[in-house]
């Protein structure tokens, strides 16, 4: 008697953990936040023209910012694949029987 073996069920699509997205938006935030701070040192330090860039950086960096934040994990779970098998039978709903052993009413 052979035994046919399955592959295994493969979850490296299966999205990351609750805690794991939570501390990857943190850090997006926290990146985009220390840019910020930069931005406003080096409006202060320089002038010109490149001032009025650097503040502008840090007044529109916040939308961005939690934009990127917010970004959900894009990846699309397909999920498992199907355990049906051609082969194998399947319970149809007229041949189950109640606990009692009788047949189900129609």
């Amino acid at each position: 008697m052979s035994q046919q073996r399955e592959a295994p069920v493969v979850i490296t699509s299966a999205r990351s953990g609750r805690s794991a997205d939570i501390r990857s938006r943190e850090v997006k935030y926290l990146v985009s936040m220390a840019v910020r701070t930069a931005c406003f040192v080096g409006a202060v330090l320089v002038s010109g023209p490149l001032r009025w860039v650097l503040v502008t950086a840090a007044f529109v960096l916040p939308y961005f910012a939690v934009v990127v934040a917010n970004a959900a994990d894009g990846r699309q779970s397909a999920g498992p694949e199907s355990f049906e098998s051609e082969g194998r039978t399947q319970l149809s709903g007229s041949s189950a029987q109640l606990p009692g052993g009788s047949p189900p009413k129609e």
